[in-house]
C-alpha cells in the first residue's frame, strides 16, 4: 500500500492533437485538502476524470492508495467519489429516490438518507421530483450523494459553482467533516481565497502543465486571473 492517497507520475491526456494534460507529476499525503486551481482550459476537470477513472490517461502513471488507474480500476473506483459539472441525476424522481438509487447501488442502508438530506438543506424538499430543483438544489444533492459513498477521496470540480452564499458555506463545512474524518479532497475551483483557506496543499495548471505546486497559504493566487 503507498504511503500517499494520490501518486502522479507524468501524467497526461490527449484530445486530437492538444494536449489537455502534459507531464503533470504530484503527489497528495492521506487526509489532505488540496485546491487545483487554473483559468479556464488548463486541465483541471480533466485531472480530476482522469483520477476518477472515467477518462484513462494517455501517458503517464497514477495511483490512488496504490492502486493504479488503468490496471486496478474498480478497487479505484471504490476509493474515490467525483462531484463533477454534471449532476446525473434522475430528474423524475425525487430528492429521497435519488438517494435510494445511489443507496442500493452501492449497497448500503437507505437509513442515512434523511439526515444526509437536512445536512445539504434539502429535507424539506425529500419528496420533489429534481425536476422542479434549481442548479443549485441540484449541487446540493449531488454533495450529499458522494457523502453517501464514504469514499477515501473526494474530487470536487467547482463545488463552488452555481451556488449561493449560504451554499459557499455548506461546501466550507462539508470539505472541514471531509478532513476531519480523514478523506483526501482535491478541489478544482476559480474560488481561489476561499478555496486556499479550506486547502492544505495547491496546484497550479497552465495549458494542462504543473506551474506551481506548494502550502496552499503560500499559493500566487494572482497568477490565474
Amino acid at each position: 500500500m503507498s504511503e500517499f492517497a494520490i501518486d502522479a507520475q507524468r501524467l497526461a491526456r490527449r484530445y486530437g492533437r492538444r494536449w489537455a494534460l502534459a507531464d503533470v507529476t504530484f503527489r497528495v499525503p492521506p487526509g489532505s485538502v488540496v485546491m487545483v486551481a487554473g483559468r479556464n482550459g488548463s486541465g483541471k476537470s480533466t485531472l480530476l476524470r482522469v483520477l476518477a477513472t472515467a477518462i484513462r490517461p494517455d501517458n503517464g502513471n497514477a495511483s490512488i492508495f496504490g492502486f493504479d488507474l488503468v490496471k486496478q480500476r474498480e478497487d479505484v473506483r471504490r476509493a474515490v467519489a467525483l462531484l463533477s459539472h454534471y449532476s446525473y441525476l434522475y430528474e423524475s424522481l425525487t430528492a429521497k429516490e435519488n438517494l435510494q438509487v445511489t443507496a442500493d447501488h452501492l449497497g448500503v442502508s437507505r437509513d442515512s438518507i434523511p439526515a444526509l438530506l437536512d445536512q445539504v438543506e434539502l429535507g424539506p424538499r425529500a419528496d420533489d421530483a429534481v425536476a422542479t430543483f434549481s442548479a443549485g438544489m441540484r449541487k446540493r444533492l449531488s454533495f450529499a450523494r458522494v457523502l453517501m459513498q464514504k469514499p477515501r477521496v473526494v474530487l470536487l470540480d467547482e463545488p463552488y459553482g452555481q451556488l449561493d452564499p449560504p451554499g459557499f458555506a455548506l461546501v466550507d463545512e462539508v470539505v472541514s467533516a471531509l478532513k476531519a474524518r480523514g478523506t483526501t479532497v482535491l478541489m478544482a475551483t476559480h474560488q481561489l481565497e476561499r478555496g486556499a483557506q479550506q486547502s492544505d496543499l495547491a496546484i497550479f495548471l497552465e495549458e494542462g502543465r504543473l506551474q506551481w505546486s506548494g502550502k496552499a497559504a503560500e499559493a500566487p493566487l494572482g497568477a490565474t486571473r
